[in-house]
């Protein structure tokens, strides 16, 4: 092939950035349909300002928020994946793996040893190495004392409490060890 011929690469059809203030209602937009289908749980604008700083944006060329997630770090070696989202004719289009991959990476940055997620595409987080969570084996239980006296849902819904029982929306514990597996 020579230099004539040779095209350029096509430019990604979105880059992933930082969230933004500004992002707020976009996210909220993208959460939308999944909360009316129970898939999401929809939350105040303010939580969503409170946690902008734990959000990544997928955006098009021209600008268009597409998806997003968060990674909320719950302990010292533990993080939560929530509010994973991509607009609806952006599925199947690569969107959330690459959020997922960028907030796995993040997480890994951070020296978070496992990242944790409710989610009902098992099959998605499988092919992200996330394995179902039989049990809460995994945390010691000083730290789950401590993590009990967080106000936070994800922790509740992570440590399985009964005040989350039974599952609020039915989907599955999944949970990623990302420097192998500490507790074998």
């Amino acid at each position: 092939m020579t230099a004539e011929t040779a095209t350029a690469p096509p430019a990604p059809p979105f880059t992933l950035r930082r969230a933004r203030t500004g992002d707020v209602a976009a996210i909220k937009r993208l959460v939308a349909p999944l909360a009316e289908r129970r898939i999401l749980i929809s939350k105040e604008s303010v939580a969503y300002y409170e946690a902008i700083q734990e959000f990544r944006v997928a955006e098009t060329p021209d600008g268009e928020v597409i998806g997003c997630g968060a990674l909320h770090v719950m302990w010292e070696d533990l993080a939560e994946i929530r509010t994973l989202a991509a607009a609806d004719a952006w599925r199947r289009h690569g969107v959330g793996h690459a959020l997922v991959e960028l907030l796995l990476k993040e997480a890994h940055d951070v020296g978070v040893q496992r990242v944790f997620c409710l989610t009902f595409e098992v099959g998605f987080f499988e092919r992200h190495g996330f394995e179902v969570m039989a049990d809460q084996s995994g945390v010691d239980p000083e730290v789950y004392s401590e993590l009990l006296r967080s106000h936070d849902e994800g922790v509740a819904e992570f440590l399985d409490l009964a005040r989350v029982k039974p599952n609020t929306l039915g989907n599955t514990r999944m949970i990623r060890w990302l420097h192998g597996r500490a507790r074998e």
